[in-house]
């Protein structure tokens, strides 16, 4: 019998330069669709980056799901599974990689989350607040994939219209 996950979601970027807050958005946006399906085995958190400190917390979860804004050329979103890495440099602006905060949950914990990078593409990074266009529609359609996610690991049917899913509480 399958057993209902306990799962964060991170996302993290900085507000004030466009696109780079995709991360924060869909926070925003999946908060309030766990308080509207009553999913109490989850949660949510945001920040401007990964921070070493961030090990305990997803430590603490069966599931974890970075989201930050991508500038890859992808189409809207890509979602891949995560391994711990111990090199903590990537391409990235943010302090540490998902990957690394991984590794060190593992070593320092002896846990290690199923984890998850959800890339949603952005367009524009300038010094200044709110999402481009562009990047609004690829937030809507990343986060109707993540809903159905967090539905199947909350046990809900996951063919479901995202409006049509049951309250059921995990």
């Amino acid at each position: 019998m399958e057993t209902v996950k306990h799962v964060l979601v991170y996302g993290y970027g900085n507000p004030g330069r466009q696109d780079d807050a995709l991360g924060n958005e869909m926070v925003l946006k999946i908060q309030d669709w766990l308080d509207e399906h009553h999913l109490r085995c989850m949660a949510t958190d945001s920040n401007y980056q990964l921070n070493i400190e961030d090990a305990e917390k997803i430590s603490q979860f069966d599931i974890v799901v970075f989201i930050d804004a991508t500038k890859e050329e992808i189409h809207e979103y890509k979602f891949e599974k995560l391994t711990p890495q111990e090199d903590k440099v990537e391409f990235t602006m943010h302090a540490v990689s998902p990957s690394y905060v991984l590794h060190l949950s593992k070593k320092l914990f002896n846990k290690q989350p199923e984890a998850y990078i959800l890339g949603i593409k952005g367009f524009e990074w300038e010094l200044q607040e709110g999402l481009t266009d562009n990047a609004k529609l690829n937030l809507e359609q990343a986060f109707q994939f993540l809903c159905r996610q967090l539905a199947g690991w909350a046990l809900i049917k996951k063919n479901l219209p995202i409006g049509m899913l049951s309250e059921d509480k995990c």
